[in-house]
């Protein structure tokens, strides 16, 4: 079987050609950030590199927890989280009604 050589900046058929997925299901994924990639006008772009990097790496939550303990000692945080959550019209917490 011959192994086709993609170039380095793939477009939506390629990514979805590439991970065997549907192509909407690429596109709802780089909607909702979960695939690295970028729109530009109507059209989707990823760096192939940024795809295989995130093939391989582990799952982007458990990365984001670990980074989120550099703030666990600043003193503003609960004020800019209460602040994120007023502005998105949301409660901090289940049953919490002080929006």
């Amino acid at each position: 079987m011959t192994k086709a050589v993609l170039p380095e900046v793939l477009t939506i058929e390629e990514v979805a050609e590439y991970l065997r997925l549907p192509q909407e299901a690429v596109i709802r994924q780089a909607l909702s950030g979960n695939i690295p990639g970028r729109k530009i006008e109507d059209n989707w772009r990823f760096l192939k590199v940024a795809i295989d990097e995130w093939l391989s790496s582990p799952h982007n939550r458990a990365i984001l927890i670990q980074q989120a303990g550099v703030f666990a000692d600043d003193d503003s945080l609960a004020d800019l989280r209460s602040s994120i959550y007023a502005a998105r019209g949301r409660a901090e917490f289940e049953g919490d009604d002080n929006i």
